[in-house]
């Protein structure tokens, strides 16, 4: 659709340092390609910015943005690092915001599925182009008043590559600039790949405090949680963003475009845009394999993605740790993936040298911290690094309350969705071809969730339609990368049901059409669950390095060695086949299915798919569920 929020009118008196009123304080507005230059236009007489700022992604640009936040109190140094800093936000604004998250478009059902009349839609928000043009003129007209207009020029993706994307985000906050330079590839250099008015994905942000203000501003953070709103129009790219400084909600090229947007032109063009790790495994005879993996948030996608393996002979390369780009190749039909970001946005809490050491090694250094606990040193803490901290320890916790670790159990340190941001070049073990423009050949596809009970360690699909199947009834225990609260199994259909940015019927069958290409060569897919307990609510697997026996079972199995067994809901390893040597696991517990739990988990699972997809759920997927409701009729 086209803009809908003021008409552009000629811009005069555009000179080095001025564009109409407004003082351009750092850049070359006329060096701008034109139907950029167009719409910048449009978006200055919108916000009436103080000033203007074109980033270019220099060091020296870093050092202002930072030197500015610190005089600003929104970060403080971490004296114990070199160049890590630690931010603390108002605690109003610390998570995704999924119930204020739309997408825009003419007809609804491009957006969202026709859900059975009385359920209550989660695959995403829908409004009209006219309902949000009202909420849109309440918010944004004079939005960044006393403010900075930064304009951030950004690859998703390596630079020229032509599986990246470019994006140019207009914000207002420094610290949504120093974040995105982490996040993406920021550079001038961008310009010249828009000369010939090629297409850009427009994200708009904005904290939506305009100054000066009468509201309070909690820990120099300001927000609008009020009137927060993020909004996506993917028929014209672009994404508008209002009210919240929070990483998800304001650093435009992550969820927003990296998947919903990039979903959406994906699904135009013929590829995939999904919510998954990309690692390498090379196995003790040095044959390596690229895996893709998708999980819900905080179900352990970072520490697979940097995992260290915890039997001899096997090496793990990092290529990202969230987000996929993945294209069929047309000459050889392999299924190539790059990961489009340039950095890591890692739940905090958990992550200690013994869950994630690359982690931890990965951001000693050009790091931000967002609502963790800081040490009498000037270190980082959260929960999870009790062992590795001295009792007695002076924590200020991310309230700003004062405690010693160890005297009162009951504090904490950190908010649950705490998060550490650091460049991915930094991790140890990141591979050196995780920046080729070509993209990496994948031979598995993994879907995992936190599933305490009934599911196996690990279970090999089928086939193709069969994996999107297993894809498609994706649950796991909620967690606090959104608003959600408490512990409850969830639907999240593919680890894509907050970010798929078109009708998510019309997404699971263009999963399912890639299997009609005959040159494609689809990759094995499998579900793993680290997760379940057992009756004392023990995990029956140590997860972590261990991780790794799990990731030769299916390296082998992309190699079709003859170790899996047909079952009720898949293929599962034959009894002996995971090398096991030096656990001690009850294999029967992890890989028993229990015939009372998988009778109600496939009628359930038909339930919720049904009722939210309605008729858009694919014919081959109700099938599926069929046979699956007839191979558990037979278990003992």
């Amino acid at each position: 659709m086209e803009d809908i929020t003021v008409p552009f009118s000629e811009v005069h008196h555009v000179t080095i340092d001025k564009l109409g009123d407004v003082p351009i304080k750092r850049g070359n507005f006329q060096l701008l390609p034109s139907h950029v230059q167009t719409w910048l236009a449009q978006m200055i007489q919108l916000c009436t910015p103080r000033d203007i700022h074109i980033c270019d992604g220099s060091d020296e640009e870093g050092e202002i943005a930072t030197k500015l936040l610190v005089e600003n109190g929104q970060l403080s140094p971490l004296k114990k690092y070199q160049n890590c800093y630690i931010c603390l936000t108002d605690p109003r604004d610390v998570a995704r915001v999924e119930s204020k998250t739309f997408l825009i478009t003419k007809d609804k059902f491009q957006s969202v599925p026709h859900s059975r009349e009385g359920a209550n839609c989660v695959l995403g928000l829908w409004k009209s182009p006219d309902e949000i043009k009202k909420d849109i003129d309440d918010r944004f007209p004079g939005c960044m008043r006393g403010r900075t207009f930064y304009v951030i020029p950004y690859s998703m993706g390596p630079m020229g590559s032509s599986l990246s994307k470019i994006g140019v985000e207009i914000t207002d906050s420094a610290y949504v600039v120093l974040s995105m330079r982490v996040m993406t590839h920021v550079s001038s250099e961008i310009w010249k790949y828009l000369r010939n008015g090629e297409e850009f994905v427009r994200c708009l942000h904005s904290v939506g405090v305009p100054l000066p203000t009468t509201q309070s501003i909690v820990n120099n953070w300001p927000c609008n949680p009020e009137k927060t709103l993020v909004v996506h129009f993917p028929d014209s790219r672009k994404v508008m963003s209002f009210g919240s400084g929070y990483g998800g909600n304001s650093l435009l090229g992550k969820k927003c475009f990296a998947l919903r947007i990039a979903g959406r032109i994906a699904y135009d063009e013929g590829w995939l845009a999904e919510h998954m790790l990309i690692m390498s495994v090379t196995n003790s005879q040095g044959e390596e394999k690229f895996i893709a993996a998708a999980f819900p948030s905080a179900c352990g996608k970072t520490n697979l993605a940097m995992l260290t393996p915890a039997i001899p002979g096997y090496t793990v390369r990092c290529i990202g740790d969230d987000i996929a780009w993945m294209r069929f190749d047309k000459e050889t039909g392999e299924l190539r993936a790059i990961n489009p970001e340039a950095g890591f946005f890692g739940v905090a809490p958990g992550t200690n040298m013994k869950t994630n050491p690359n982690a931890i090694l990965t951001c000693l250094q050009n790091s931000i911290f967002t609502n963790v606990g800081e040490t009498a040193d000037g270190g980082f803490y959260w929960e999870g690094l009790e062992e590795e901290t001295p009792a007695g320890t002076e924590i200020t916790a991310w309230t700003g309350e004062k405690y010693k670790l160890g005297e009162d159990k009951t504090k904490k340190s950190s908010h649950p969705n705490a998060r550490f941001c650091c460049p991915a070049r930094q991790c140890p073990i990141i591979h050196d071809k995780w920046q080729d423009p070509a993209g990496l050949p994948i031979s598995a596809i993994i879907f995992g969730g936190r599933r305490p009970e009934g599911v196996p360690l690990v279970i090999e699909a089928f086939n193709w339609t069969h994996g999107v199947f297993l894809a498609a009834q994706l649950k796991s225990e909620s967690t606090a990368a959104a608003e959600h609260t408490g512990k409850r199994i969830m639907h999240d259909p593919f680890a894509m049901r907050p970010f798929v940015g078109y009708n998510f019927g019309k997404y699971i069958q263009h999963w399912l059409d890639f299997e009609k290409t005959p040159n494609n060569k689809l990759p094995k897919i499998f579900h793993v669950n680290w997760f379940r307990v057992d009756e004392n609510k023990k995990f029956l697997w140590p997860g972590y390095g261990d991780n790794i026996r799990v990731l030769d079972w299916i390296i082998r199995r992309a190699n079709n060695e003859d170790v899996a067994e047909p079952s009720a809901v898949g293929l599962l390893p034959k009894k002996g086949s995971l090398n096991l040597q030096g656990l001690n696991v009850d294999w029967d517990k992890l890989m028993a299915l229990p015939k009372a739990y998988w009778v109600g988990d496939i009628d359930e699972t038909l339930q919720w798919l049904d009722g939210q997809l309605g008729d858009d759920l694919p014919q081959a997927i109700r099938e599926q569920i069929q046979k699956q409701k007839e191979r558990v009729a037979q278990l003992s």
